[in-house]
């Protein structure tokens, strides 16, 4: 009795090599697993750039059909097949490693050899059967690797950002609840780490919401870039063996399957090897993670203690702190937010070096480029949920403690200077830190003030520019 094979064979340039029989992929995609294992990983691990590798090779076969230059069957099978893996399915069939040499070519060699062999598969053909659709002849028609994967590079982009950005405006929303919460809550402004002059913690969570929403806005400028495409330049951007009407319906195929507002690059050579919209996002990527950081930083500050730190605010305790240490509780969650702030940083730098590298008419490293920019967007978006959900919304305000260090600190000077004058509030400030006294008592005992007057310039609406500011005369009066 025969037994079935456990594999088949392919050809190529280096010769013949054998490939799991019930593989998708082939034999170049066999060969880059071998020669780049680097990360441990695949390119499976972004889903969005499988897909949009999918709609790339879709639109590419639908506009070839439409030229004449693919046989319907076949266009058909092909686009059925990529239809499936944009779906969802045969993800586990993109094996290569994302960091490869090649400027991406073992990434494109995987998705065709993938998408011929389903394709195949479709018409009742056995996989490898190549003499009837071809991974290069047919799925690669009028398409070079240098104009296929940095548009199904920024399509993923595009896609990741999307999501990136629905993340922080939930990040966003929950600061503005609980903003709201704590809108009547006292406390010291510092700077320098130093008391400076009485704010509400509203006015402070306020401040976290109005930085992320800065940073959706230009998430979205940075998307805008990403959807010019130099699908249709071929090689270098001359569109060497492409049809001269293929790049316009290519694109236009292109932005109908992603449901993104894909368009031609005005020219095709400039974008073929310019990095510049991959090194906007990724400035934009690093503005977006050095404010989550800050911000993360104020949490853990602001919360320290119990009971010899800042203690203003109480993050909600998640899991035990210490192995050593009972009843200790650790700020784990702003902590893993700030370590996703340092890797993003660091990508960026890595994003810059392999633009900069870039020689003549194409940037040899792209792939490393896309690796750090989808993980970035990945373990951002991860970090805001993360915050959002196991984070800010149980946040609660130390209250009384709050209130007793804004009337025990000697910034209250500062809302009497106007009144009484710098060297008379100086002299004040002094005599509040030596005695330990509150400002307002030592003010009135001294005749430099009324009740009434301090009553006005102390209160909550002055101390924080929730109202008008009295005027001199309003004072006196």
């Amino acid at each position: 009795m025969e037994t079935a094979r456990t594999t088949r064979v392919e050809h190529d340039l280096v010769g013949d090599k054998e490939v799991p029989a019930d593989a998708y992929y082939g034999v170049h995609t066999v060969r880059a697993v071998e020669n780049f294992a680097i990360t441990g990983s695949t390119i499976a691990r972004f889903p969005d750039l499988i897909a949009g590798l999918a709609a790339v090779k879709q639109a590419a076969a639908q506009a070839n059909r439409d030229l004449g230059l693919l046989p319907s069957d076949i266009a058909g099978a092909i686009i059925g097949a990529c239809e499936e893996i944009r779906a969802g399915r045969l993800h586990d069939q993109f094996v290569v490693d994302p960091l490869q040499g090649g400027a991406g070519t073992s990434t494109n060699m995987n998705a065709n050899e993938v998408i011929a062999n389903r394709a195949l598969e479709t018409l009742g053909l056995p996989r490898g059967s190549y003499d009837a659709i071809h991974p290069l002849d047919h799925v690669n028609l009028g398409q070079s690797t240098n104009d296929v994967y940095p548009t199904a590079v920024r399509l993923a982009l595009v896609i990741s950002l999307r999501r990136l950005g629905d993340s922080l405006g939930a990040l966003a929303t929950a600061f503005t609840a609980k903003a709201a919460e704590f809108g009547d809550v006292l406390k010291m402004g510092r700077t320098q780490l130093q008391d400076a002059v009485p704010m509400t913690l509203g006015q402070e969570f306020t401040t976290y919401a109005v930085m992320i929403e800065e940073d959706r806005q230009r998430l979205t400028e940075a998307a805008a870039l990403l959807l010019e495409s130099n699908l249709g330049g071929t090689a270098i951007g001359t569109g060497i063996n492409g049809h001269p009407r293929y790049a316009e319906l290519a694109c236009a195929y292109l932005a109908g399957i992603s449901g993104e507002p894909v368009r031609p690059a005005g020219d095709f050579i400039e974008a073929t090897q310019d990095c510049g919209a991959f090194v906007q996002l990724s400035g934009v990527l690093k503005r977006v993670a050095v404010k989550l950081s800050k911000t993360c930083n104020d949490l853990r500050l602001t919360s320290s203690g119990p009971t010899a730190g800042l203690g203003e605010i109480n993050l909600p305790p998640v899991q035990a702190g210490s192995s050593i240490m009972p009843g200790k509780v650790n700020p784990v969650i702003p902590e893993v937010v700030n370590q996703v702030a340092f890797e993003v940083i660091g990508n960026d730098l890595t994003v810059t070096m392999a633009a900069e590298a870039g020689q003549l008419q194409l940037n040899a490293f792209e792939p490393v480029i896309a690796y750090s920019l989808l993980r970035s967007l990945t373990h951002l978006r991860a970090a805001c949920d993360t915050l959002t959900t196991r984070c800010v919304p149980g946040i609660t305000a130390n209250r009384e403690h709050l209130h007793d260090s804004v009337h025990r600190s000697i910034g209250l000077v500062t809302a009497l200077a106007p009144h009484i004058g710098y060297a008379a509030s100086t002299t004040l400030a002094r005599q509040a830190l030596a005695t330990g006294r509150p400002v307002r008592d030592l003010a009135t005992e001294a005749g430099l003030l009324t009740t009434d007057q301090l009553d006005t310039l102390l209160s909550p609406e002055n101390l924080t520019g929730l109202s008008a500011r009295p005027s001199a005369e309003a004072v006196e009066a």
